[in-house]
């Protein structure tokens, strides 16, 4: 890990975060993006007071032109990322009662469109050295469907076709993909979003632990190393998500039952 340059977007808070410090500690350069700048600055300072091996990045990941820019500045300043990992993501969980017509777009734009132009902006520049490793955090949520969350819900799926989509087109390359699906996790996004927690399928809460941040941060952290294509944590949840492979109507059956009554 020792002078890896690793990229971590929405790593000002949360997962994005907690995988900065734990990449940081093993010896990484890290740069951290995310929109905030004061919170950029604290966890910089946090992280790294002397600066030697974090840097920060302002930026609306969700602005094509504000993307490019971003890109032109890190690759300058920094150098070309060797990996670069996508934790920014934001959505409320909405019925489709309480949703406006501009929720959906919002909850596409981040984490999907924000995720897509990140990693195509640096691949770019990543085909002149010929490698580089994508790693996309995603929820659970990629594998299910359930009542109150109709945009959050299908911006997830589609970070999970996006993902697959990658693998597929570089497969035959030295590039790798990476997609973490995580179940629920003690994150500043619960305590932003009260109501989303509340919607949680009690189904999941019963039989799926909640996950600390220093838990995703060493998942992160080891398929930096392994490069592996699925990793969905924690085991149970893979359990489940294996068996709704061939039970999907059981599965759907138990997820409305015990799920929010938008109604």
């Amino acid at each position: 890990m020792n002078n890896k340059l690793i990229l971590i977007t929405g790593g000002s808070s949360g997962i994005g975060k907690a995988a900065a410090i734990e990449l940081y500690r093993q010896g990484a350069r890290i740069i951290i993006q995310a929109r905030s700048i004061e919170k950029l600055k604290e966890t910089a300072l946090e992280i790294d007071p002397t600066y030697e091996r974090i840097s920060y990045y302002s930026t609306d990941l969700t602005d094509e032109e504000a993307v490019k820019s971003s890109a032109k500045k890190i690759i300058e300043n920094e150098g070309v990322p060797d990996v670069v990992i996508n934790s920014a993501g934001a959505g409320e969980w909405l019925s489709f009662k309480e949703a406006t017509v501009s929720h959906y777009k919002e909850t596409m734009d981040s984490p999907y469109i924000a995720t897509a132009l990140t990693c195509k902006v640096f691949y770019d520049s990543m085909q002149e050295r010929g490698s580089g490793h994508f790693i996309i955090i995603n929820s659970a949520a990629c594998f299910f469907s359930f009542p109150g969350a109709t945009g959050y819900t299908p911006s997830r799926w589609a970070m999970l076709g996006f993902s697959r989509s990658l693998q597929a087109d570089l497969f035959n390359t030295n590039f790798k993909v990476s997609m973490i699906a995580f179940g629920k996790v003690e994150s500043p996004y619960f305590e932003n979003n009260p109501r989303s927690e509340e919607r949680i399928p009690k189904i999941a809460n019963w039989l799926i632990p909640t996950m600390s941040l220093k838990d995703t941060a060493q998942v992160i952290s080891k398929t930096v190393k392994t490069k592996k294509r699925m990793i969905i944590k924690p085991f149970m949840l893979a359990l489940l998500v294996f068996f709704n492979r061939f039970f999907p109507g059981t599965f759907s059956w138990l997820m409305r039952i015990t799920g929010y009554d938008s109604v």
